[in-house]
């Protein structure tokens, strides 16, 4: 290994500054390219109702099954009665002792095979172990999911060699935190922008950066780093995933950072100063870091909605519970209309949420199946239908509902954290992708079999031959395909027919409602590339409601699913059939709300408005503002640099 040199001169490698198209190619460079799995919720956008992807339910073998459920026993115990979230969110942090407790339970080794000292859970098993934990206080939920799902893990049993995985994760397992180090201080989701740099140095690389918002960062003994390769001769350079020594000569911890929500999580600000980096603990070859951190993201997405489900499940608790005891105008609130429809809202949600989650991770688990679609939806919707969930609850409660658990106590009433669920649960709607971002993700993947037969017709870089040729390919795919969307079997009364068993509510109906959406929604979609072309990528309104239907149709698929399984279990059939059916009900009027914002919206003058915003025509509104905003750059400084600031690591031993 060649000695760390005072002369090395980061100044070398500039920050890149890239062009939008530039930007949308680095992004779609890191795409999984093609389709070797089908897809049930690709084919939703295409029209194609492919019921037999996803029913009958898929089940797991009763081995996981036995070891899954004693794990979760034995981590509710310790939930119960080692953990005091409370104390957690008076004090900001996850007491060492808890999570020494969860190092000892292997929490942290869920997801690692068993031959390197982890617990080898299922996808599905996991998932309800977060939403466990999450229950008992989400930043210990986010902990671990930052650790398995996105920190060093999960890229070394997908990407990492043999000698990788011997060496970490046994670590990873027991003893060591992991972290994810790839957003800066300037770069969100347009990692095009990159500005921490790794230069190779004979066996080494040389990273030097600044990173933002690094979850576990604070704590972690091992981190993944994304950094930029520089191009150079024998080296390929891009953006490329390193495995760093988090108390490595050169990093410093520069601010542990505070949030509204999830006031224990461990997340700071990471500088690295010609910190050195062994060749060897390169994951995968340079430039493919990006391409591997959206396939770790693939599973991992599924981590957030699980929490989720568990803050959908407490929601409905505390509901059923306060509107039952509350009375008004001589009867328990929940009897109230207002009310009613709010409880109605949060049951069924919750149903169809897990139905959600547990389908795609059984679908992760089997690997029989592409989920890149799936999870993100699960991702986008619980994070958005957690989050009013939880608001629901603050308003169901009242005044209460704002008041912090302590003060109720404090006054003679039961501690009702709803105030900090709600807060702790805003976040998701930005972690791992924003809602607006995963819009644009997963509208991407939808519409990839358009662009696969027509995207050279609208692409300006292609020549007139390339154009004709690709014309010639999307007149045979759209000859094929339209009549398809024409009719189906959602027009047939008697199909789907096993979802309406005798002495129960009729959920094929709701099916066929599936069957014939997915067929309009691939309708318009085609209607739309047809009439903007090129310009579709900038219709942002449009796209996030083509999504925002693809994502009530899959709950929906997956809601009667789950509906039909319980019954033909004998496991409150009768009860889950019902909640499938007002799911299903009121998602349906959301898809119709939907479809007609399609076309009827605001999307042109409200494009017109930001733009006299952003030019200043209207700062007379802003007028007699009082703002307490302190001073400062919108943007703190990245330079790379020595650290002129202390370091606030701090390893739990």
């Amino acid at each position: 290994m060649s000695a760390p040199s005072d002369s090395f001169d980061t100044a070398q490698v500039p920050e890149p500054k890239v062009s939008e198209r530039e930007a949308r190619q680095v992004a779609e460079a890191a795409r999984e390219q093609g389709w070797r799995k089908p897809s049930f919720a690709k084919e939703l956008f295409l029209g194609r109702f492919r019921l037999d992807l996803i029913h009958p339910h898929p089940a797991p073998p009763a081995e996981d099954v036995r070891r899954g459920e004693a794990f979760l026993a034995t981590l509710r115990e310790f939930c119960e009665t080692r953990i005091d979230g409370a104390q957690i969110e008076r004090e900001a942090r996850i007491p060492d002792e808890v999570v020494d407790g969860l190092k000892e339970l292997g929490a942290f080794g869920m997801k690692i095979d068993r031959k390197y000292g982890g617990l080898g859970l299922t996808q599905v098993y996991y998932n309800k172990a977060l939403a466990l934990v999450g229950m008992a206080n989400a930043s210990i939920g986010a902990l671990l999911s930052a650790h398995q799902s996105i920190g060093v893990p999960q890229p070394l049993k997908m990407f990492g060699t043999q000698e990788q995985k011997d060496a970490f994760l046994p670590r990873l397992a027991r003893t060591d935190i992991s972290a994810f180090l790839l957003t800066e201080p300037d770069v969100g989701s347009d990692p095009a922008r990159l500005a921490t740099t790794a230069v190779p140095d004979g066996d080494d690389y040389v990273l030097d950066g600044v990173k933002l918002w690094t979850t576990n960062g604070v704590v972690a003994d091992l981190l993944v780093v994304m950094a930029r390769v520089p191009k150079s001769e024998g080296h390929k350079g891009g953006i490329t995933a390193f495995v760093v020594e988090a108390d490595s000569p050169g990093i410093t911890v520069e601010n542990r950072n505070a949030f509204m929500g999830l006031r224990g999580l461990e997340n700071g600000v990471t500088r690295f100063h010609q910190v050195r980096v062994p060749a060897a603990n390169r994951i995968g070859p340079e430039g493919a870091g990006l391409k591997i951190a959206l396939t770790t993201l693939n599973t991992g997405r599924l981590s957030l909605p699980a929490m989720c489900v568990g803050a959908g499940k407490w929601c409905l608790k505390i509901a059923r519970e306060w509107t039952a005891a509350r009375e008004q105008w001589g009867k328990p609130v929940a009897h109230h209309e207002a009310v009613g429809e709010k409880i109605s809202f949060i049951a069924a949600t919750t149903f169809a949420l897990e139905a959600v989650v547990d389908l795609a991770s059984q679908m992760a688990d089997e690997d029989r199946n592409d989920i890149r679609i799936e999870a993100a939806l699960a991702k986008l919707y619980g994070s958005e239908m957690g989050w009013l969930m939880a608001d629901e609850l603050v308003q169901i409660r009242g005044g209460r509902g704002f008041e912090t658990a302590d003060s109720l106590a404090a006054r003679g009433e039961r501690a009702v954290p709803a105030e900090q669920v709600l807060r702790d649960m805003r976040i998701n709607r930005i972690f791992e992708g924003s809602t607006e971002i995963m819009h644009l993700l997963i509208a991407r993947e939808a519409v990839d079999a358009h662009l696969a037969v027509a995207g050279d017709i609208i692409d300006p870089d292609k020549t007139l031959s390339d154009k004709a040729k690709a014309g010639a390919q999307a007149g045979a795919f759209y000859a094929r395909w339209l009549p398809k969307l024409v009719a189906g079997p959602g027009q047939l009364p008697n199909s789907y027919a096993e979802f309406h068993p005798k002495g129960h509510l009729d959920l094929s109906a709701h099916l066929r409602y599936v069957e014939r959406t997915s067929r309009k929604l691939a309708r318009s979609t085609f209607y739309a590339m047809s009439r903007w072309q090129g310009r579709m990528e900038t219709k942002q309104g449009f796209l996030g409601r083509i999504v925002d239907i693809g994502a009530e149709l899959f709950a929906m698929s997956a809601a009667c699913v789950r509906a039909e399984m319980l019954r033909t279990q004998g496991e409150h059939g009768r009860e889950a059939y019902q909640l499938a059916d007002v799911f299903c009900r009121q998602s349906r009027i959301r898809v119709e709300e939907l479809f007609t914002r399609l076309w009827s919206n605001t999307d042109d003058v409200d494009r017109k408005v930001v733009n006299g915003v952003l030019a200043g025509t209207y700062t007379w509104l802003e007028e007699g503002v009082i703002d307490p905003s302190g001073d400062g750059p919108w943007i703190a400084d990245a330079t790379p640099g020595p650290s002129q600031r202390d370091n606030v690591r701090r390893p739990i031993r």
